[in-house]
C-alpha cells in the first residue's frame, strides 16, 4: 500500500487527503508492522494526522461553534424555498440527529436536500428530516440526545478516541 501510494503522489500533481476512523489503533500509520520493525514504516513519515472531533453544546462557545457550521451550510443550499435561520433554528434537532458529527450532519443534509427536491418541498424542515436515514450509530444516539436536549440540559462533551 506504502508504495501504491509513494507512486501516485510523486506522479500526479494533487494532493491527497485521505480520511478515516480508527486508523491508528489499526497500525495503518505502522502498515501492521510492531516491535522495532515499526519504525520502518514509511506512511508515518509520509502522512500529517489531523484530528476533526465532533462539535458539543455543552457551553456557550460550542454552541456558538455548532451555530455558525449551521450558519455556513444554510448559505450554501440551493433550495427554491430556503430562506435564513432554516437550519439553525432546528440547531437542537440536527445536533441530536448528528450527535455533533459533521459527516453525519452533511450526510443527513445532502440527504434531506434531494429529497426536498423531489418532493417539491424545496425547503428542509424537521418533518422532512425525520424521514431521512442517516448513519446507525447518530440513529441509534438520536433519542436519548433529544430527550437530554428537550430537557434543558446540555449534553456533556463528548471524548472521541479518533476523528471522524
Amino acid at each position: 500500500m506504502s508504495n501504491h501510494l509513494k507512486w501516485l503522489a510523486n506522479e500526479l500533481p494533487v494532493t491527497f487527503v485521505y480520511a478515516g476512523v480508527g486508523l491508528a489503533e489499526r497500525r495503518l500509520f505502522a502498515e501492521g508492522l510492531t516491535g522495532d520493525s515499526a519504525v520502518m514504516a514509511q506512511i508515518a513519515r509520509r502522512w500529517t494526522r489531523l484530528e476533526l472531533p465532533a462539535f458539543h453544546v455543552g457551553d456557550t462557545a460550542g454552541r456558538r461553534r455548532w451555530r455558525s457550521l449551521l450558519k455556513a451550510t444554510e448559505r450554501q443550499l440551493v433550495l427554491a424555498k430556503a430562506h435564513p435561520g432554516m437550519l439553525t433554528d432546528l440547531d437542537d434537532y440536527l445536533f441530536a440527529r448528528a450527535t455533533g458529527h459533521i459527516g453525519s450532519f452533511i450526510t443527513l443534509i445532502t440527504r434531506g436536500c434531494y429529497k426536498a427536491i423531489r418532493t417539491g418541498a424545496e425547503v428542509l424542515t424537521e418533518r422532512l428530516l425525520d424521514t431521512v436515514r442517516i448513519d446507525e450509530a447518530s440513529e441509534a444516539a438520536r433519542h436519548r440526545l433529544q430527550a437530554t436536549l428537550a430537557t434543558g440540559r446540555r449534553p456533556r462533551r463528548q471524548t472521541v478516541a479518533e476523528p471522524r
